[in-house]
């Protein structure tokens, strides 16, 4: 485009061109929460770094008071479509008489109102999904090639060793079939899976790109029509099957080469927490926040990235966001330790006065006993619900008056309230626990307890005792307090002795201080890792009801595929994050239909 015709395309237009914040780019997008404008490159980053990752980033045009175009009805073309019909989700006028007893939305309420509803599924793809996607992409990717590196040398090696044995040439003939065929069917598989994987990211791009168009282009009828038929075609949990091969060719004939290949199925591909995430030469503080209500942050459960339940030794429980102020109190809980935990619907769950365990409804409305204590001689102390098992970990303790000796034990129950699991006792048959007062789950599994005044207590999913951490320097005592675990398996535990947070690995190797007491932080009490946000919530007993926020992880530099498709379809265009574009490497045989075809089987959005 000239100069002059960009000119005068500026001008035709409504809204003058604004520069980007962080680069001399043009304007496209606008965060609502730092604020400032950015350009689509800009905004991808600022979706996706850790600092900005809960930022409400819109299209620059959704800042302006629009009138909604108005629609002719199609059964009454004399009129236009003012209602929305909200049981048959469709868009009515007033002669449309059949929808006259449902209940009808006014058109722009109703669009706003799906906009809201579908904010998280967007937020969802801007900053997991297209995130993590092409590291699967690559994956594939590597598998394919791995098809001609690794099965070329072999099939070479069997056909030369076939020709010495004339009398097996049945067999060497048969099994050399077979795996060749083997070797079609792998390659055919990791491109299927590849195309499988480009047309998800693109179906992503094209639902995010469909959510920031403005009602000059895209009318608020057509946005509710898609959200209709297309978001049931988001999976935003879709893995695919990952292949991987082992050989081993210490045979000293063919028949030991033949029968050393095996293709397996190794399950769902993955992306691990590794290749997505690294740690920061240090902890840096995020904010900070008093929370008014509790004495001090004994324990902290997250709800979202904003809103965190905080409980003290006296019996208070309360809801709060980040700016401290209360939003909900619950009068019936227990006191001291780890008492509550959120589950995946956002309910609480939490140990109250009588000990039950009770369920919190996420609207705050409805209280449930979800497991009720029926041995008055065990006490539970800690709660934590599993997010790879849907379980949930309870810590428990009891007093024996002939020993004078305070004993616990970890039980396990499934999402209904049945006991399924006790953990109590070591191999050598001594008691693992004297009083578990934090409790959470490590991603491998593994149960890691804060067992009072005494030690760390680590147990594999099924109750064998791992280890146990007293400190890292020989002799010294440890005093753990509150625990948690972080994306990349470490454990992270208050130490009442030395007044830090120390990082242990996942074998219960120390590795740093994370956090020392500071005059910002105090003493170090409880903590809370976001999963969502990777930050860390550390609540102090020296500030008082003073919660200091952390980053220490961050994500891993730019992940980008090659001719990554834009929302209009064009796969040309790259968006990599550092300026820097991919170019595709002349040794890469892979046929060049797969993305093309699937580009042009995609019409453009």
């Amino acid at each position: 485009m000239t100069q002059t015709a960009h000119i005068m395309d500026t001008a035709s237009s409504p809204y003058g061109v604004n520069q980007c914040s962080k680069c001399p780019g043009d304007t496209a997008y606008y965060c609502v929460s730092c604020p400032c404008d950015l350009c689509p490159q800009c905004k991808e980053n600022h979706v996706k770094d850790l600092q900005t990752i809960d930022h409400d980033v819109v299209s620059r045009r959704d800042k302006i008071n629009y009138i909604p175009t108005q629609e002719i009805c199609v059964r009454h073309p004399s009129h236009v479509y003012t209602k929305y019909c909200e049981p048959c989700q469709v868009p009515v006028c007033f002669h449309c008489r059949k929808h006259r007893t449902h209940r009808q939305l006014d058109v722009g309420t109703a669009y706003k109102t799906k906009r809201q509803q579908h904010r998280g599924t967007t937020h969802t793809i801007r900053s997991e999904a297209l995130f993590y996607r092409p590291v699967l992409l690559t994956g594939i990717k590597a598998d394919v090639k791995t098809c001609h590196t690794e099965f070329s040398p072999l099939q070479s090696e069997m056909l030369t060793k076939a020709q010495t044995l004339k009398d097996l040439i049945d067999y060497v003939v048969y099994d050399l079939l077979n795996n060749v065929l083997c070797y079609f069917d792998f390659k055919h598989r990791c491109k299927k899976q590849k195309i499988k994987m480009i047309r998800h990211i693109v179906r992503l791009r094209r639902y995010e790109h469909r959510y920031v168009q403005p009602a000059f282009t895209f009318s608020a009828l057509q946005f509710l029509s898609f959200t209709k038929t297309a978001l049931p075609q988001i999976h935003l949990t879709l893995h695919t099957s990952q292949l991987s091969m082992t050989e081993s060719l210490n045979k000293e004939d063919v028949m030991g080469s033949l029968s050393a290949i095996q293709i397996t199925e190794r399950g769902n591909r993955r992306v691990g927490n590794q290749c997505l995430l690294k740690l920061t030469s240090g902890a840096e503080l995020h904010q900070s926040l008093t929370v008014t209500g509790v004495v001090w942050c004994d324990h902290i459960s997250c709800v979202t990235s904003d809103r965190v339940w905080v409980s003290d030794h006296r019996n208070n429980l309360i809801l709060t966001d980040t700016t401290g102020v209360p939003l909900h109190r619950e009068e019936d809980s227990c006191r001291g330790g780890g008492l509550h935990t959120v589950n995946s619907e956002s309910e609480l769950i939490y140990i109250n006065r009588i000990y039950n365990i009770n369920k919190l409804s996420k609207d705050m409305k409805t209280t449930t006993t979800f497991i009720e204590r029926t041995d008055s001689t065990w006490e539970p102390r800690c709660v934590y619900w599993s997010p790879s098992t849907g379980n949930l970990l309870v810590g428990m303790s009891t007093y024996d008056t002939e020993t004078g000796k305070v004993t616990g034990k970890v039980t396990r129950y499934n999402q209904s309230g049945q006991l399924t699991q006790t953990i109590q006792y070591h191999n050598t048959g001594r008691g693992l626990y004297s009083y578990p007062r934090y409790i959470t789950e490590n991603n491998n599994g593994d149960v890691v307890v804060s067992n009072s005044f005494s030690a760390v207590v680590v147990t594999e999913r099924g109750g064998r005792h791992r280890f146990s951490y007293t400190g890292h320097i020989s002799g010294s005592r440890l005093e753990p307090w509150g625990i948690c675990t972080d994306a990349l398996s470490h454990i992270l535990v208050c130490d009442l002795k030395t007044l830090t947070v120390q990082m242990l690995n996942k074998d219960g190797q120390f590795l740093s201080h994370l956090l020392t007491k500071s005059q910002e932080m105090g003493r170090p009490w409880s903590l809370r890792y976001d999963v969502n946000t990777h930050r860390l919530w550390v609540g102090s007993v020296d500030n008082n009801n003073k919660v200091c926020v952390y980053r220490y992880i961050t994500r891993q530099d730019a992940l980008t595929d090659e001719h990554r498709p834009r929302p209009d379809g064009d796969t040309r265009y790259t968006t990599p994050r550092h300026n820097t574009t991919h170019q595709l490497n002349e040794n890469d045989h892979r046929p060049r239909t797969d993305e093309d075809a699937m580009s042009s089987s995609t019409p453009a959005v």
